[in-house]
């Protein structure tokens, strides 16, 4: 039982086995728009994975909160950083967080939005759970173990989602870790699905992934992937949309 209790917890911190992530970008005529990522676990998939474990979780969170909140909190911790991580964190500021863990309800949702005038300005949104707490504990930046970075660029006419390998060192750590982890999850029938779902204010012309779903009125596309297969190889979730 200890052996398959460490499995379990173990699949979950690395691979985040029965997530689904679904990130929804609209973007009007003018270039403004906004972002949502929703993260939510799949009960079907978690309770294959915690078994026994599953109706005995108690857990109960629900909180919202605006990052430049922990800013303004935590003024103490933040005025001793560095300028290059202040800019970083003001990045931020205007994110919206709400977080939700319900084992009565088995809901458990984390959802993070932000309104922008340029997509350029959306920060990488991964990452403000771990910077929130970064801010709180007075956590040093440079500790974090990201190994690649998301942005966004829209001229009006070609939109791009980019990703940059920052580690690859660490990026390295991770991809020995997946071919177990695939083992080890063979006999479970799980969701695992990162989903970019994009809005945009004219027709699509051509998509640079060839797995993407273009909706009717070619205004908007939907690409699916599985977590497992960004983790390993985080650069498949890039993409290029050229509008008419």
């Amino acid at each position: 039982m200890k052996t398959q209790n460490f499995l379990f917890l173990f699949i979950i911190s690395i691979l985040i086995v029965s997530c689904q992530v679904t990130e929804t970008i609209h973007i009007n005529p003018d270039g403004s728009g906004t972002i949502e990522i929703i993260s939510l676990r799949d009960e079907q998939s978690y309770m294959q994975l915690a078994g026994e474990n599953y109706n005995s979780e108690e857990k109960f969170v629900d909180t919202s909160y605006v990052f430049k909140e922990y800013i303004t909190q935590y003024a103490e911790n933040f005025l001793k950083l560095p300028l290059a991580e202040k800019e970083i964190f003001n990045k931020f500021k205007d994110v919206k967080v709400h977080i939700k863990k319900s084992s009565f309800e088995k809901e458990f949702r984390t959802t993070i939005t932000q309104t922008f005038d340029k997509i350029e300005a959306v920060p990488d949104l991964d990452k403000i759970e771990n910077y929130a707490d970064d801010l709180k504990h007075n956590y040093a930046l440079a500790a974090e173990e990201h190994f690649y970075q998301v942005s966004y660029t829209f001229d009006g006419s070609t939109f791009k989602r980019k990703i940059i390998i920052t580690d690859q060192e660490e990026l390295a750590k991770q991809q020995q870790k997946i071919p177990e982890l695939r083992t080890q999850l063979a006999g479970f029938k799980i969701v695992q699905s990162y989903v970019l779902h994009y809005h945009f204010p004219r027709r699509i012309k051509s998509v640079s992934n060839t797995q993407a779903i273009i909706s009717e009125d070619k205004k908007s596309l939907r690409i699916e992937f599985l977590l497992a297969d960004c983790l390993q190889n985080p650069e498949i979730t890039a993409v290029e949309v050229v509008l008419e």
